[in-house]
């Protein structure tokens, strides 16, 4: 039995094969280590946007909290950029005390932030209750204030004077733009 094969199926037989062969060797050659490639990218994405996602809900808490410390502190934080005046101090604590002198605002270490000057105070009072009633009146006031110790208290009479020193704290930035 003789098989006859014509010019055309053999030419149709040959490209057949070639484009055979050429497509096995694009898919092993190209597409393959494409596509595995692509998988392997594929999943670092995936990785790395959920990464992103917890980032970003940490920021949005963190943003929270941030926000609600700075409403619930906003006295502070006032108080931290506001510059030191004596004569406004004498004014504002004065009910307190029968007589109230600050002097000697000098300025000691600056610390990392902030500018820290040093004040004497002198002072009279009828009782020590009003003393304590001034130290609460501080951490209202418009300065952050630190009342060092030891604090000095001498009878006179009926009246009781005082005498201590206190660290006036501002912000560096403040202090540089006045």
């Amino acid at each position: 039995m003789k098989i006859n094969f014509s010019r055309q199926n053999i030419y149709l037989m040959a490209i057949t094969l070639f484009l055979l062969l050429f497509v096995l060797v694009f898919s092993f050659g190209v597409l393959i280590p494409e596509g595995k490639e692509y998988r392997i990218k594929k999943a670092e994405l995936k990785k790395e946007n959920l990464e992103l996602k917890q980032l970003g809900d940490f920021s949005i808490e963190k943003e929270v909290i941030l926000q609600k410390l700075q409403s619930d502190n906003l006295h502070a934080i006032k108080a931290f950029a506001t510059e030191f005046n004596p004569e406004r101090f004498e004014k504002q604590h004065k009910s307190f005390f029968s007589s109230l002198s600050v002097s000697k605002v000098s300025k000691s270490d600056d610390e990392e932030e902030f500018s820290v000057y040093e004040v004497n105070t002198t002072s009279e009072i009828s009782s020590p209750k009003s003393f304590y009633n001034f130290l609460d009146a501080l951490n209202k006031s418009d300065w952050i204030i630190a009342v060092n110790f030891p604090i000095s208290f001498k009878r006179d009479g009926e009246m009781i004077s005082s005498s201590f020193t206190m660290k006036v704290y501002n912000n560096k930035e403040s202090n540089s733009s006045n």
